[in-house]
Formats: C-alpha cells, structure tokens, sequence
C-alpha cells in the first residue's frame, strides 16, 4: 500500500531508477505519478470529481484531495462551491471569487485494476519523455555520421541501438547484398530526425551519397579543414560511385589528396561501403572538360553543350561506346547526377546521321509552311534558323545579310513568318476548345501551344489534371519491375524539356491547385 512508510521511500527510489535509466528529469517522472494517482483515485471517489494528488519530493508522503472552486452560484456541486459555504468549511473569512478549495481525502488502496491503470499512465508519461528528450538530443545530429550496434532486423528494416536510442535504417536505405547481422557495429548516415508518437525517429541511410561525402570527410584531412570541397556525388549504393572534389589551393591536388597514399584513404571509404568502386572526379568550371572527365575511362571526340536545357551531346568512336554507358547504363547515369547535365551518348556515326536528318526536317518545315523552294530552305538552315519563330523574329537586315537572299525575299519570308504563327495560334486555339482543353491549363506559364495540344489529346484538359502527374509520365523515363528495365513513354517527350524544367511546371500547378 502507497501510504505505508517503505512504500513512500521506494516511491522516491523508483522514480530516481527511472530517471537515470532513462536520461530524463526525475521531475516528470514523480509528475506522471501524480498523475497516475489522480486517476486511479478517481475510480474510488469519483471520476466526476476534480482530485489531485501531491508526492512529497522529501519524504515520498502522498497526499490527495478534492479541488472545489469557489463561484457566485454554484452548478455543479462535485467541482464547485459557493464563497459562504467555503467560509464555514475552512473557518476563514479571506476568502474570494475564483479561489480553490483543498478538502483532503483519507489514504487508499487502490486496488489492482486502479493500480494497473496508475501504471499504463505512468508508463505513456515516462515514454513520451523518453522520446523528447531523444528528439532534442539528436535534432542537431541530422546531417552526420552515427555509429551503433544492431540489436535486430524486422523485415529488412535494421534497428540500431545508439545508447539509450533506437535508429531505423529502411530497407530502401541499406546496401544491397550487404550482409549485416545482430550485434555488428555499424555507421550510417543521419539524414532525418522527426518528432513522432510511435515508431522510430532517428533515421539513417547506408545508401545516400551523403554518407559517402563525410566517410571522405572524415578520411581526407584536407577536406576536413575545408581546403577541398565536395562539387557534388552519385552513388549507385553496393556497386559504383562518383565523387566530385575541388582545391581552393591550386597546390594541392585534390584527387590524390582523396585518393591517398597507395590508396588508403579511399580504401578506408571503399571498405566501408561494401567494396563499392569509386571514382574521384577533379571539378572544374567548363562543363565540357567535366563531361569528359566524368565519362573516364571512355575517350570523348567532341561535346556538344545545350546550357539552356541543361543537356550535352557527347561524340565517341563506336569502341569507347560501351565505357561510356557502362554496364546497364551506370557509367553515364552516375556521370549525369554528377554535373547535373542531361547526357546523349551518339557514335560519329549515329551524330552524322541525326544532324542530316534534323537538316532535312527543318529543311522541309521551311518548304511546307513558308512555301519555299528546296535551295532556300536548305540555305536558311545551313545559316542557323531552326524554327519559324526565329524567323519571325530576325530583323530583315539580319536575313538580307544571308548570301544569295535580297532584301525583297528577307521582306517576304520575315511576313510570311509571321503570318504563318498568326495562323497556327489560331488553328490551336480551335483544337484546344474542340479538346475542351480549360483556360487555367492553357495559361499556365511554361506550357506552349503545341504542348497543350499533346496534352488534350492525351487527355490532359485542366490544371488539376497536369497537376497529377509524375515528372515521368511527363517527360518519360525508365523503371525497373521484377529485375526488368522498361521504358516509360512521356507525354511531352518530344518537346525536349529537362527534368528540372518539368518539376517546375508540375509543382508551380501543385501549388496553384491544391494551396
């Protein structure tokens, strides 16, 4: 029983035990006790009544008792009392309006059920305590490297004791055929930390290219120091990666800084991750010669830079094209995360026979649309206009300064341009109302004419609709379904816009319809 005198001192005992195993106050938890004990003595007095119990922080003495408030006109009698009948209660005249009344119980024992319930509520406070203060003290260790013991798997889930706290490392997040087992000690990176009621909170990853990037932070001094910078990494997790680094002193040279002698540092991170090959990238500002470097060990005969769409074309001989792309494509998809360029891979030939075919198709856009002869049409692309609305838009000096065009057919074609869009905007507008393609799709920013036209067809007609899709379903893309590699087709897939670009246009849709 609670009111005898080795109850109250194993009271304060516990309540000390707790605390320190748990590394929270031992304030919360006599307070969760408190409260514990309000709850179980209401099943003896009542739950409509407002009763409060008080541990001693000294003695462990509890004492409980009823709360009333003291009111004009009294309601309700369990929780409430009038000044007057206060006055003759207590024997005291200085009383006043919104006072409270302790009248004190006698000592119980609650029972079990009482007492089992006084525990769950114990238990809840002491676990919502435990949780915080885990919260707080790794809210600040996001973004680092965190070291622990394994205490289990659960579905491909690994639970990994930090000390007194638990950390996750998803299965999505784990190296692939890394085999790790129960009571390893193991490092991961911490890439989140979220306040929840269940669950675990401390989330790490094996698997972000960031757990990479501060292995060679803590195995290169010089990165440490902040004389080399970490450009950017890519990581296909278990099998290959790239890293990207840049010197601020142009003495040293950051490549073999990371790389080591005879390759200890990097053999430090290759061992930790698995075997996991690395390739160490020296950063500099000219895409072209960071396209090239990023493509080692495949030769590259000419790069081609698209800096608007963020794409580069790179040309090689048809023997370095299989270095180029790498096994399943890994070589260059690591390459393109790397810069953050889009990468097509063409052979000489495969270049040769893509710019004769593009010349022939604006060739032909000319004759058909502008209604000129094959010479002149094959001039203006020679000359470097590629759509109609660069023509449009070319002054007549401009086009009159083209070798074998007078001023006259300048006149024309300039007129003839415009002409032609005038018409074009008009006969889409139609289609797009017969589409029944909406106003709030057609206005939003970044979708041209012959965009929204794709769109309609596929049945894409209002903003809520665009606002829906996956950047893959827009642009295309490739996935992956029981170890098969299929092609996924996008609905502006022709117009060439870079995944940067088509997350813009769906995510500015997203906030216009759903804010």
């Amino acid at each position: 029983m609670l009111n005898q005198r080795s109850d109250k001192v194993e009271l304060l005992r516990i309540a000390e035990a707790v605390a320190v195993e748990k590394s929270i106050d031992k304030e919360i938890i006599l307070s969760s006790m408190e409260t514990a004990i309000q709850k179980a003595a209401r099943t003896k007095f009542g739950s409509e009544n407002d009763i409060r119990a008080k541990i001693n922080r000294e003695t462990g003495d509890i004492t409980l008792h009823k709360v009333l408030t003291i009111v004009d006109s009294p309601e309700n009698f369990d929780t409430e009392i009038s000044l007057e009948d206060a006055i003759k209660v207590k024997s005291k005249n200085d009383f006043k309006i919104g006072d409270e009344l302790f009248e004190e119980l006698p000592p119980v024992d609650f029972g079990r059920i009482a007492a089992q319930s006084a525990r769950q509520v114990i238990t809840q406070s002491v676990r919502a305590a435990e949780r915080e203060r885990q919260y707080n003290e790794f809210i600040d260790k996001k973004g680092e490297i965190l070291s622990g013991i394994i205490k289990r798997l659960e579905y491909g889930n690994i639970i990994v004791d930090l000390n007194r706290s638990e950390a996750i490392i998803r299965k999505e997040e784990c190296i692939p055929r890394e085999v790790l087992k129960t009571g390893d000690r193991v490092k991961a990176y911490c890439y989140d930390v979220i306040r929840e009621n269940k669950g675990q909170q401390i989330f790490l990853s094996r698997a972000n290219p960031k757990f990479m990037e501060k292995l060679f932070f803590q195995e290169v001094p010089e990165i440490y120091d902040g004389i080399i910078e970490i450009k950017s990494s890519a990581r296909d997790p278990g099998s290959r990666a790239k890293i990207c680094v840049y010197s601020k002193d142009s003495s040293i040279d950051p490549v073999g800084a990371c790389v080591g002698m005879r390759g200890s540092r990097v053999q430090s991170v290759v061992n930790e991750l698995s075997g996991e090959k690395i390739d160490i990238v020296n950063w500099v500002e000219d895409p072209a010669a960071l396209v090239v470097s990023a493509l080692a060990p495949a030769e590259i005969q000419k790069v081609i830079i698209d800096e608007q769409n963020r794409r580069i074309e790179v040309i090689l001989t048809e023997e370095n094209l299989s270095k180029a792309i790498g096994r399943r494509g890994q070589n260059v998809r690591l390459a393109s995360k790397l810069i953050n360029y889009e990468i097509d891979i063409l052979t000489e030939s495969e270049e040769s026979e893509k710019r004769q075919l593009e010349f022939k198709e604006k060739t032909e856009t000319f004759i058909k649309n502008l209604e000129v002869d094959e010479t002149l049409g094959q001039l203006l692309v020679a000359e470097g206009f590629s759509s109609i609305e660069e023509i449009a838009k070319a002054s007549v000096e401009d086009i009159s300064k083209i070798e074998g065009i007078d001023a006259n057919t300048a006149q024309e074609l300039n007129e003839r341009s415009k002409e032609y869009l005038i018409k074009e905007k008009e006969d889409i507008g139609k289609k797009l109302k017969e589409l029944g393609v909406s106003e709030d799709l057609i206005n939003h920013k970044g979708l041209t004419p012959g965009m929204l036209l794709t769109l309609g067809e596929k049945n894409i007609k209002n903003l809520k609709d665009f606002a829906e899709l996956a950047t893959d379903e827009l642009i295309g893309g490739y996935d992956e379904k029981k170890g098969v590699k299929y092609k996924i087709e996008g609905y502006l897939e022709e117009f060439a816009l870079t995944k940067i670009e088509a997350d813009e246009l769906i995510i500015n849709a997203r906030q216009i319809v759903f804010k």
